[in-house]
């Protein structure tokens, strides 16, 4: 557990739901003649999926050290 605490396992869980929804995108909705650029590719479509969720699942909060020692 101590793993998933220190690389912060969020992202890395957003990041892969975000590549499986980016790859259904281009599976269900994606454009077949090849005219729709992010669409017809699906490592395009994918990495921008891993993009989006890593967006999301990244976590904003800065954890200042020194301020959790004071409190202690």
């Amino acid at each position: 557990m101590d793993f998933f605490r220190n690389w912060r396992a969020k992202p890395l869980v957003f990041g892969v739901l975000g590549m499986i929804a980016g790859y259904a995108y281009y599976y269900f909705i994606g454009c077949n003649s090849g005219a729709c650029p992010l669409t017809s590719n699906p490592f395009i479509s994918t990495g921008y999926g891993l993009g989006a969720g890593l967006i999301l699942g990244w976590d904003g909060k800065k954890k200042n050290n020194r301020q959790k020692k004071d409190r202690e």
